[in-house]
C-alpha cells in the first residue's frame, strides 16, 4: 500500500508536509478569486433611473458586474409600500397637543409622521433621524417632532394624494426589466421599503422596512438577490444593523466579521495600515469626488493585496444625490477594466461569499501516483454559501498542462510558474466531489 502525504489549510493559514518531490501537491485557497490580488464591487444606492438607462450600457460594455441596493416600495407593481404599522395615527397626533416628544414616545411618533397623510411631514422624520442617528442631542430631535406635530394640528400642511407611479412612464425601472438584468448577471439588494431613517424606527416599522422589502425582492427576483442588505443614510445605529443582520447576510455597511477591517466612507482610515486579513473599504464617487482620487483608490487596491474595494455611487448624469456624469463613469470604468489582470471586479455578493467561504473551509490534498486528489470542504451551512473557490496546487516540474475533474466536470488548464514553482490554478465547488488532478500528455 502506498503511502499518502496530506496538506491541509484552516482559515487560511497552510499546514503542510513535504511531499517526495518537494513541495508537489500542496494546495491553498487563493485570498480572492483566480489569484487576483484585490477585489472591486461597483454599488449603486437608491435605484434612480439613469442608474440603469446610463450606467448599465457602459457597465455592459467593459463587461463589469454591479450590484444595486433599491428601495423596493418605489419600483412600479410592487405589492409592499410605505406605510405606518401601529395605533390609529389621529390618536398619535391628539396626544402631541398635551405630551411633549420624549424617550418613551419617539420612537413611535418619528415612525408615524411621515404616514399621516400630508405632504412635506416626512422631512419632520428625516430631520429628526438624522440627529438621533448621528449622535447629536435627543432633545433637538424631539423638538424637531413636536414642531412637525403641532404644524400637523394647525393645519399647515396639504393633503398627500396618492398616486400610482406606474403612470410615470421612464421615471422608474420595472419588475420586467430589473428580471431581465439579474439574467444577465447583475444583482440586486433591498435598501429598504420606503428609505427611512432606520435608528428612529420602532421595532414594528423596522421590521416592516426590513422583511416586506426582502419579501418583495423573494417574490420578484428569487432568493439569490435576498443576500444583503444596505440599511439607508448608511446607518450604523446597533439596533437597525442588528436588525438587518438577522434577516439578511450582510449589510453593506456594516461587516462583523473579526478578521475584517471593515472601514466605511466617512472613515479616512488608510487601509495601508490594516494589518487583518482582509479590509473592506468603501468609497463614496461623487459629483465633486476628483478622478484621481477616485483612480488612486482603484491603484491601491491592485498593489496592497487585502483590500475589497466597495464603490458605493448614487446619482448619473443630472438624477440621484451628488450625480456622476456618463462620461465619469466611462473613464473610471475603463481605468478599473484596464487593471483586471490584477482586480477582481464581482458583485457584492460575490466578494462576500468568497471571503467567507475561504474563512471558513479547509483543503486537504495527497498524491497518489500520478493523480494529486485534492477534498475543500466548508463548515457554512446556509445555502447562500454556493460560490466555487479558486485553488493553487503545487504539480510536478514535468507536467505542462493538467485535467481538473471535479464530478461530472472536466477542465484543462496550463500549469503556471512563479519563482521556480508550477502550480495551477482552478475553481472547485466546497462539500461536493474530491478533485482530481492529472497530468495531460501529448498522446492525448
Amino acid at each position: 500500500m502506498k503511502s499518502l502525504n496530506v496538506v491541509t489549510l484552516t482559515a487560511a493559514i497552510v499546514v503542510f508536509s513535504c511531499f517526495a518531490a518537494g513541495q508537489v501537491g500542496k494546495t491553498e485557497i487563493t485570498k480572492w478569486q483566480d489569484g487576483k490580488n484585490g477585489a472591486v464591487s461597483l454599488t449603486y444606492d437608491d435605484g434612480s433611473i439613469n442608474q440603469f438607462r446610463v450606467a448599465v450600457p457602459i457597465m455592459d460594455n467593459f463587461g463589469l458586474p454591479a450590484t444595486f441596493f433599491i428601495i423596493t416600495g418605489e419600483i412600479p407593481g410592487s405589492r409592499y409600500h410605505g406605510t405606518f404599522v401601529g395605533r390609529p395615527t389621529k390618536a398619535i397626533i391628539a396626544e402631541t397637543s398635551n405630551t411633549p416628544t420624549n424617550k418613551d414616545n419617539f420612537f413611535e411618533r418619528a415612525s408615524a409622521i411621515g404616514f399621516l397623510g400630508y405632504k412635506g411631514t416626512i422631512e419632520y422624520h428625516t430631520r429628526a433621524g438624522e440627529l438621533y442617528d448621528e449622535g447629536k442631542n435627543a432633545e433637538q430631535a424631539y423638538r424637531v417632532l413636536d414642531e412637525g406635530y403641532e404644524k400637523v394640528r394647525k393645519g399647515a400642511f396639504p393633503p398627500d394624494v396618492a398616486h400610482d407611479n406606474s403612470s410615470e412612464n421612464g421615471k422608474h425601472i420595472t419588475w420586467d426589466e430589473l428580471r431581465a438584468l439579474a439574467n444577465r448577471g447583475y444583482e440586486f439588494a433591498s435598501h429598504t421599503v420606503t428609505h427611512p431613517r432606520m435608528a428612529v424606527l420602532d421595532d414594528a416599522n423596522l421590521v416592516y422596512e426590513l422583511e416586506m422589502s426582502r419579501q418583495e425582492i423573494l417574490d420578484q427576483l428569487g432568493f439569490k438577490h435576498t443576500f444583503s442588505v444596505e440599511c439607508p443614510y448608511g446607518t450604523e445605529n446597533d439596533r437597525a444593523v442588528q436588525g438587518a443582520l438577522l434577516r439578511y447576510q450582510l449589510t453593506r455597511n456594516y461587516m462583523p466579521d473579526s478578521d475584517v477591517d471593515d472601514l466605511d466612507r466617512s472613515n479616512d482610515m488608510d487601509p495601508a495600515t490594516s494589518r487583518k486579513e482582509y479590509v473592506r473599504w468603501q468609497r463614496g464617487p461623487l459629483t465633486e469626488t476628483p478622478m484621481e482620487l477616485m483612480k488612486s483608490w482603484v491603484d491601491k487596491t491592485a498593489g496592497q493585496g487585502n483590500i475589497w474595494l466597495v464603490l458605493v455611487f448614487h446619482g448619473v448624469d443630472g438624477i440621484g444625490w451628488k450625480p456622476k456624469t456618463g462620461a465619469d463613469l466611462k473613464n473610471y470604468f475603463s481605468y478599473i477594466k484596464s487593471r483586471e489582470q490584477s482586480l477582481w471586479v464581482a458583485t457584492f455578493q460575490d466578494v462576500a461569499k468568497y471571503l467567507r467561504e475561504r474563512q471558513h473551509g479547509t483543503v486537504t490534498s495527497y498524491r497518489d501516483g500520478e493523480i494529486i486528489s485534492v477534498v475543500l470542504r466548508s463548515d457554512l451551512t446556509n445555502l447562500s454559501y454556493d460560490l466555487p473557490l479558486t485553488l493553487k496546487t503545487h504539480v510536478p516540474d514535468e507536467w505542462k498542462i493538467v485535467e481538473i475533474q471535479q464530478g461530472e466536470k472536466r477542465k484543462q488548464v496550463d500549469v503556471l510558474q512563479s519563482n521556480g514553482a508550477k502550480y495551477v490554478l482552478y475553481q472547485a465547488a466546497p462539500n461536493a466531489e474530491v478533485v482530481k488532478l492529472s497530468r495531460v500528455t501529448q498522446t492525448q
